[in-house]
């Protein structure tokens, strides 16, 4: 499996980016090919002190040809479009195959 992750620091307006987010954005996530399971919260904590993000966003994918395909589809270029209309803290992402943890 690989998974994408999105970080999103403190936005202008926090009430703006949870409304679009969940009301415009998301639908927009899940029609993205190959998607084959996403997460988001915006009850982002840290350990120790303030957290650094507002928001966390988690996609998995097969792998990273299925997300390669993804995010260079129609679907996906609309979906980094929109991030423009709500992300106003900037965004963070990254990707990484996921490996097994087995004791």
């Amino acid at each position: 499996m690989h998974k994408l992750l999105v970080l999103y620091p403190k936005p202008a307006d926090p009430d703006h980016f949870r409304d679009y987010y969940v009301t415009n954005h998301l639908p927009l996530v899940r029609k993205w090919p190959g998607l084959l399971a996403y997460r988001y919260s915006f009850d982002v904590a840290a350990a120790k002190g303030e957290a650094p993000y507002f928001a966390v966003f988690e996609a998995d994918f097969a792998d990273a040809a299925a997300l390669a395909a993804a995010q260079s589809s129609p679907q996906g270029q609309r979906l980094s479009a929109d991030v423009v209309n709500y992300a106003t803290g900037g965004v963070v992402v990254i990707d990484y195959p996921v490996q097994d943890g087995t004791d």
